[in-house]
């Protein structure tokens, strides 16, 4: 493995195959990696040396490799226009746009709508009245009350627990298939108890949804294919 800089980024060779990446030191304690996206992204303690990180990323070359080519063939985001024939996920499967007058109505595999300005709204309330229940039921299951959910706007951030014991989803989880979105309700649920990420929430976090880690890569990858509506960001 070797490495040298490169314009905007650094380069790194791993079993042959040269790799770009983005590499920061923060105060921190362990090492970490990540691939999105944007590539592969190495984060380090302030004061780790180079020697530790390049043992640490040898132990991942297959992992890192791996998810670099699962990223490469990942879907990217559409723009929705609003037309006829334009088609978007709606809870994992896709739907089909027929632009025609009266209310937004789904028909099988079908959504009518008048125009792409009253989708939005339809797509809010659909996924308020889907997500609501199931934080009722994961909250049940920690034997806390049923907390307020509302929803968000956010493209990056699926969810956040307040410390008032509220929950706010994105909407955008009414695009991602049901088992995917109830990962992020039950991780936001457990903040209900563990207002952290320690290992007692992970903990939660395992007996609300057992296989999580699966789920949460998932729904990165789902996460990056969501359509842009027309309007929106």
């Amino acid at each position: 493995m070797d490495r040298r800089a490169a314009k905007s980024a650094y380069l790194i060779r791993i079993a042959g195959r040269e790799v770009e990446y983005r590499f920061v030191r923060r105060r921190r304690r362990t090492l970490g990696l990540t691939v999105d996206a944007d590539g592969l992204k190495i984060s380090a303690p302030l004061r780790a040396p180079w020697s530790d990180i390049e043992g640490f990323v040898r132990e991942k070359e297959h992992w890192i490799l791996a998810k670099l080519d699962e990223w490469s063939v990942a879907p990217r985001p559409v723009r929705l226009r609003g037309e006829s024939g334009e088609r978007l996920p709606l809870f994992g499967k896709p739907v089909e746009l027929h632009i025609r007058p009266g209310p937004v109505r789904l028909e099988g595999a079908t959504l009518g709508i008048p125009g792409i300005s009253r989708l939005l709204p339809w797509l809010k309330s659909t996924a308020l009245q889907a997500l609501a229940p199931r934080a009722v039921h994961f909250a049940a299951l920690l034997g806390q009350p049923a907390p307020r959910v509302a929803l968000s706007n956010a493209r990056t951030q699926w969810g956040v627990c307040t410390e008032g014991g509220s929950i706010r989803l994105s909407w955008r989880l009414v695009h991602i298939e049901p088992a995917l979105a109830d990962y992020v309700i039950a991780h936001e649920t457990a903040h209900l108890v563990e207002l952290n990420h320690s290992g007692r929430f992970w903990t939660l976090v395992e007996r609300l949804y057992p296989g999580w880690q699966e789920a949460r890569e998932r729904l990165e990858l789902a996460g990056a294919a969501l359509p842009i509506l027309k309007g929106t960001r």
